[in-house]
């Protein structure tokens, strides 16, 4: 029961990893776009300004503005583990047409290691990523995560479709395993850690909240 544990937790490990690596190279993929494009805004810019057309220079220059603000991936949290997990995450919620909203403000030192971090918040962003593409209405996921004295503090709410019923503890979903094994890890480091965790299933939306010593 041990090795099959053991298999299981690197198979979810490799998983994640080869995840992470796919959603790295997608916002690697945009930037890249954004590099190539930029000289021929500068260009149509320059025409612009040389021929006296200055308003329209200047209406040029708000709608880059607005389609910057709405493609900015390259989340700042003040932690750099966080910020790599979450950039990730919210490439991947804008590929699948999800509305993202996430607030987010941490020590740059945290007690909990990188990986488990990683595992916790990966994990919660994947199911409600999820859910989103299960619901009928428009998917949205906000997400507040913030320190509370010496504690991380974690809140999303995402949509979702009809409510589900809990069963041993957890909310039943399309993967194995009542919302995956991945769900069922980041529980247990969250309690390993000397933390607690609460869900919240309604119709239309879904509610993750956990609290985790974070600072000695």
């Amino acid at each position: 029961m041990r090795k099959k544990t053991y298999l299981k937790i690197l198979e979810l490990q490799t998983e994640q990893s080869a995840k992470h690596l796919d959603e790295v190279r997608s916002i690697h993929k945009e930037m890249r776009g954004y590099k190539h494009d930029f000289h021929h805004h500068l260009q149509s810019l320059k025409t612009q300004i040389e021929a006296g057309d200055y308003d329209r220079a200047l209406a040029y220059i708000d709608e880059l503005d607005r389609q910057l603000t709405h493609v900015d991936t390259l989340l700042k949290t003040g932690n750099v583990a966080l910020d790599a997990i979450l950039s990730g995450k919210i490439a991947k919620a804008k590929e699948q047409g999800i509305t993202i909203t996430i607030k987010a403000n941490v020590a740059d030192e945290l007690t909990i290691s990188d990986v488990s971090l990683s595992i916790i918040v990966g994990n919660l962003l994947d199911n409600a990523i999820e859910a989103c593409l299960q619901s009928s209405e428009k998917p949205f996921i906000n997400l507040y995560i913030g320190m509370k004295a010496k504690m991380l503090y974690f809140h999303m709410m995402n949509s979702a479709s009809e409510k589900k019923v809990k069963q041993g503890g957890l909310f039943g979903s399309n993967k194995n395993g009542l919302h995956g094994f991945g769900l069922r890890r980041a529980m247990s480091i969250i309690e390993d850690n000397g933390g607690w965790c609460k869900f919240n299933s309604e119709d239309g939306a879904f509610t993750s909240e956990f609290l985790v010593p974070a600072i000695q």
